[in-house]
């Protein structure tokens, strides 16, 4: 997994791992692994997840926002 940079020092958001068709998110507070990927979140909102960790800021809000709850289970 690859650290966040959080430029605004200011996310929940550790680590994340980019993958063809998704995204792994650790959360600083929690050891476990969150995936998202197409089948769960939907293409759209990966690819911008995607974008935004690599970017290092507001993937933490997105998440927040629009796929809380829409991780691989």
């Amino acid at each position: 997994m690859e650290h966040y940079l959080d430029l605004n020092h200011d996310s929940g958001v550790a680590n994340y791992e980019i993958g063809n068709e998704f995204i792994r998110v650790q959360f600083k507070k929690k050891s476990k692994i969150y995936t998202y990927s197409y089948a769960s979140a939907g293409y759209q909102h990966v690819e911008n997840m995607k974008q935004l960790a690599q970017y290092g800021d507001g993937l933490n809000a997105y998440i927040n926002k629009n796929v809380y709850h829409l991780y691989v289970k």
